[in-house]
C-alpha cells in the first residue's frame, strides 16, 4: 500500500502543476481556467463522503479498484484533451473519484491496531510526501519534450493502471484475518461516543459476506444506504473534532496563501527562494512522518495530548512568522511548522478513527476530506479579505482561528482522557 501511495502522488505531481499552464495554450480565459479548477474542488467536496461511505458498504478491494481505474481514465482523457470542453470533461471522473489515498487510510486503518495506527498513517504519509516532492520535477523534464503534456498525461494513466494491478495483487485473504484479529483485540473497548455508535449503525466494511452481498445490491439501495450512513454521521456527537480539523487547516492554509508574495514584501527574497523553502518544508514533513513512532511512544499512544500540543505548537509557529524580523526567524518556523503540521494531520485522523470507531472509517475519513475541502474553499476568500489589512494578516488571523481549535480541544479535554483511560485498561 505504501507503494501505490507514492505512485499516486508522484503520478498526480507530475501533471497539477503543467495543468494551468496547458489550459492558457488552449485559448481558455484566467476565469474559465479558475472555473473549471473551483468544479473540481466542489466535486472533490460533496464526492469524497459519499465514496468513503460507499467503501464501507461494498469493501475497500472494489471501490478502490474502481476509483483507481476511474481516476486512470480521467488522466487518460486529459492527454488527449484538445480543446477547453475535453479539459473540462477529462476533470469529471478525477473530480469524483480520484479518493484512491483515503481509501487506502482506510484500508489501513482496518488491517492494524489502534496502537500502531498513527505509526503506519505516518509512514503512509511520508511514502505519499516522497511521490509529491519527486514528480514536479519528472513532470517538468518531460514538459520540455514536444508534446510534453500529452505524454505527462499519458504516463500517469499509465502509473494509475499499475496501481490497480497492485491493489488486485494484494493478499486479500490476509486482510480478513487481519480485521477480524483486529476486531477481537478492541472487544469490549467500544466507541468512544456511544451516541455515534447508536446513529452508525455500521458494521465492519471488512466484514466479507456483507461486503460480496452490498457489491450486488442495485444502485439505489445503494445510494439510499450511503445517505443513512452519512446522515448517521452528521447527528452523532462528532461536530467538535470536525471543526478542530476545520479550523486547523484554515489556519495552515492562511499561513501559506500569500508565503511568496508576503516575503517578497517584508524581506524583499525573490518567489525561487519561497520555493526553495516550501521544498525544503515538504522534505521535512516526510521526515516527521517518520519519527511519529518514538513520538507516540514518548507520550504512551495517547492521541489527544499529541494532538494539543502539535496544535499548540503550529499555532506559536505561525505567531511567530506572522511578527517575524528577519528571513531566519521565518526559517525557523517553517522548520519546525513542517513537523508540527504533519503530526497534527495525522492525530487528527486517528482521533476520527477512534472517536467514530473502525466500523465506519471510510465514512469518517471522507468526511474529514471534505471538512478539508471547505477549508481549501474558506480560506483564499478569508486571506484576500485580512491581506488588505497587512501582508501580515492572512497568518495573524490563522493564529486566532488555531487558538479556537485549541481551547475547543481544551473544552472536551475530560472526554478525550476518558476515553484514552478506557482504552488503555483495556489493554
Amino acid at each position: 500500500l505504501f507503494l501505490p501511495s507514492f505512485q499516486d502522488l508522484f503520478g498526480v505531481s507530475m501533471v497539477v502543476p503543467l495543468m494551468n499552464l496547458h489550459i492558457k495554450s488552449l485559448g481558455a480565459s484566467h476565469t474559465v481556467a479558475g472555473i473549471i479548477g473551483s468544479l473540481y474542488g466542489i466535486m472533490q467536496l460533496f464526492s469524497s463522503t459519499f465514496v468513503g461511505c460507499w467503501s464501507d458498504l461494498v469493501g475497500r478491494r472494489y471501490s478502490l479498484l474502481a476509483c483507481i481505474l476511474l481516476s486512470a481514465l480521467g488522466y487518460f482523457l486529459l492527454g488527449t484533451s484538445t480543446t477547453v470542453f475535453l479539459f473540462a470533461i477529462s476533470r469529471v471522473p478525477v473530480g469524483i473519484f480520484k479518493h484512491t489515498l483515503s481509501i487506502s487510510k482506510a484500508l489501513l486503518s482496518d488491517l492494524v491496531s489502534e496502537r500502531d495506527r498513527p505509526l503506519v498513517m505516518g509512514r503512509f504519509n511520508a511514502a505519499s510526501s516522497v511521490g509529491f516532492i519527486v514528480g514536479p520535477v519528472v513532470g517538468g523534464y518531460l514538459t520540455e519534450m514536444e508534446d510534453g503534456f500529452y505524454q505527462t498525461s499519458f504516463i500517469c494513466a499509465s502509473i494509475f493502471l499499475l496501481n490497480a494491478g497492485l491493489v488486485w495483487m494484494l493478499p486479500w485473504s490476509e486482510e480478513s484475518t487481519g480485521n477480524r484479529e483486529h476486531r477481537q483485540g478492541n472487544k469490549g473497548t467500544g466507541s468512544f461516543s456511544a451516541k455515534a455508535n447508536h446513529d452508525l449503525h455500521l458494521k465492519s466494511p471488512m466484514n466479507g459476506a456483507m461486503a460480496r452481498d452490498s457489491l450486488f445490491w442495485s444502485p439505489w439501495i445503494q445510494a439510499a444506504t450511503v445517505l443513512k450512513r452519512i446522515k448517521g454521521i452528521a447527528c452523532s456527537d462528532l461536530w467538535d473534532i470536525f471543526l478542530v480539523r476545520l479550523l486547523m487547516s484554515v489556519a495552515i492554509l492562511l499561513y501559506y496563501s500569500n508565503f511568496s508574495l508576503a516575503l517578497e514584501e517584508r524581506f524583499g527574497v525573490k518567489p525561487l527562494f519561497a520555493g526553495y523553502l516550501m521544498s525544503y518544508s515538504s522534505a521535512l514533513g516526510v521526515l516527521a512522518g517518520c519519527l511519529l513512532g518514538p513520538i507516540t511512544r514518548l507520550y504512551q499512544h495517547n492521541t489527544y495530548r499529541i494532538l494539543l500540543h502539535s496544535s499548540t505548537l503550529t499555532c506559536t509557529l505561525i505567531l511567530l512568522y506572522a511578527s517575524a524580523l528577519s528571513i531566519w526567524m521565518v526559517i525557523l518556523s517553517s522548520t519546525f511548522l513542517a513537523f508540527s503540521t504533519t503530526i497534527g494531520r495525522t492525530c487528527i485522523i486517528d482521533l476520527e478513527l477512534t472517536i467514530g470507531g473502525n466500523e465506519a472509517s471510510g465514512t469518517l475519513l471522507g468526511v474529514g476530506q471534505s471538512v478539508t475541502s471547505v477549508g481549501r474553499i474558506v480560506a483564499p476568500l478569508l486571506s484576500g479579505i485580512a491581506q488588505e489589512f497587512s501582508p501580515c494578516g492572512p497568518p495573524s488571523l490563522g493564529v486566532g482561528l488555531a487558538l479556537v481549535a485549541i481551547l475547543i480541544m481544551n473544552a472536551n479535554k475530560q472526554k478525550y482522557c476518558s476515553h484514552g483511560n478506557v482504552t488503555l485498561k483495556n489493554k
